[in-house]
This record gives C-alpha cells, structure tokens and sequence, in this order.
C-alpha cells in the first residue's frame, strides 16, 4: 500500500491511549480520560447475536458493554452506536463517518471490511485503501481511534478457508493503525473466543458470552479497570457424526441459503436498518454489573 500520499496526523496533545499512558503494562487507578464514545461499523459492533428486548434494536453487544463501564467511572459520558447490519465497508465510510465527526467524539471504534473479506473475489489491499481513507478522517480531531483485527477463523470450517485473506486484512490494519496511532483490539489473538460456543448458530455472529470477551478485550486494550469478568462456556454436547451433519444442513438451510440469495439479488439484512444510537446519550447500563444476562434498568 503506497505511503507517500498520506499525511501522519501530529497532534500529540489529546487524551489518548497510547502505549506509553494507558497501555495493559502501565496501571492506570484514575478514571479514564474519555467523555463521548462513538461506535462505528456492522453486525459485530451493532451487537447481532446478543439479544436486550430493552436496547432499541434488540440486540446490547460488546459496544454497549464497553460504554456501560466507561459511564460508570465518569459524570459526564455519552454514547453513540452508528454500526448498521450488513454492511460492506463502502457504505460504513460513507454513512457514519461524517455523522460520527459531527458527533464530536474523543474516543471512536471503527470497524470495518469483514463483510467484504468474507465475500469471493474481493481484495484485502482493496479494502485496506478505503480503511486507510476512514482512519484518515476519523483521526482528524485528534480522537483516540480503536480499530479492530480479524478474528483466525481456523477453529471453523465454515469459514476456514477465509484464514488467509483475514491475515493479510489484519496486515494492513496494524500498519494503518502504526501509521496513523491508533489502538488495535486484536481479536486474531483472542483464543478464548476460538470456539463455536462463544458464537450463535448462524456460525458468524458472537453470542452474548462472545461480545462479553470481546468487551473485555477491548476494556483491557483501552486498559480501563473494570469488574468483567470471564465467562465459561457449556461443555460441547457429545454428538455422533450423522447429528453433526445433520446440523450442517439445518445451518446451510436456515442461514447461508438466504445469505448467497441476498447476494445474488444485491441485498443486504441491514437495507431496512437504521442505528441504534445515532445521537451521543447518556448510557443506561444493566444491573448487576456481573450478570450479562440481568434485564433491570439502571440509569447512570
């Protein structure tokens, strides 16, 4: 990827995460310095697979995690989720990065491309260039950017075939990400969530317990004190090998039939879908703090 067009931002005066303030090898026992957080992207920050009857769009997911921990800590938190089901990274660049600046955050989550990598014929460098042109902007005002690697989709042989385009995707992020300062939230280096237990059963989404990892993994990035703490799994249930196939062909039936039929007629399951959060409010967050599955409202 050409570098000599870029301009590196120079603003080093802002309240930022870097490796040399707030980093997991420093400890950090004040409040963090962050007051407006904005999430941008697709499914996996909308928060698809983590099911809140009380959130607007029925789904929390590890963006709303985060902001409930980061409101607790100060008076003055907003929060602001842009992410919208479905799309490729073309349509989040366009849609939500100028509605996240007019938000004025001083922290911003990006993450962007895996709807395209996982596509057929598409190129990583490609997606990489529109990446690099987001980041540019979002870094404009000196926000503590948070940008996200691909999860190793080794563990799954759904999706294992991808491994090498997501490694040559996250290639490109942590150099834009070195480029540009930003924080990466590695998910390629998560082993915890390597397992179809932390994922629902489209074989795509995280379920809840997989956006809580994910939310403590961003949380430990930011290195941001909290209570979260790990979640454990069920054992996997014993299966024979003709029930294990006939899953497979109850998946393939139910989720992937209908995603190559919205492929073929160019539609997307977030066509209809409008953010969640498309205003900086304050959050409200779920009580008790260590029970992802608690329903009661609490406003902070």
């Amino acid at each position: 990827m050409p570098r000599d067009s870029l301009v590196v931002i120079p603003n080093r005066e802002r309240s930022i995460a870097t490796s040399d303030d707030r980093s997991a090898d420093v400890i950090n026992p004040g409040p963090h310095p962050w007051r407006r957080f904005v999430a941008l992207g697709d499914s996996f920050t909308e928060g698809i697979g983590d099911p809140e009857p009380s959130a607007a769009n029925g789904y929390r997911g590890w963006a709303d995690r985060v902001a409930e921990v980061l409101s607790r800590q100060v008076d003055d938190f907003a929060y602001a989720n842009l992410a919208v089901r479905g799309k490729l990274i073309a349509q989040i660049v366009a849609g939500q990065v100028d509605a996240a600046l007019e938000l004025k955050p001083d922290l911003i989550s990006f993450s962007a491309g895996g709807n395209d990598v996982i596509r057929p014929g598409t190129d990583p460098d490609e997606i990489a260039t529109q990446f690099e042109d987001a980041v540019l902007r979002l870094r404009r005002d000196g926000a503590t950017l948070v940008v996200f690697t691909g999860i190793d989709t080794n563990f799954t042989p759904v999706f294992r075939g991808f491994r090498g385009k997501v490694a040559i995707y996250n290639e490109n992020i942590r150099a834009i990400a070195d480029h540009y300062d930003c924080i990466v939230a590695d998910q390629w280096g998560l082993k915890e969530v390597q397992d179809p237990r932390f994922f629902e059963s489209d074989r795509l989404h995280y379920n809840s317990l997989g956006h809580h990892e994910i939310a403590r993994m961003v949380l430990r990035t930011l290195n941001v004190p909290n209570d979260l703490q790990p979640m454990q799994p069920d054992p996997l249930p014993v299966r024979t090998w003709r029930a294990a196939r006939t899953e497979d062909l109850v998946w393939a039936r139910t989720h992937l039939v209908p995603w190559v039929l919205r492929r073929v007629r160019h539609e997307s399951s977030g066509d209809l879908i409008t953010a969640k959060r498309p205003n900086a409010i304050p959050v409200t967050t779920l009580a008790p703090v260590k029970d992802p599955a608690a329903t009661t409202g609490e406003q902070v």
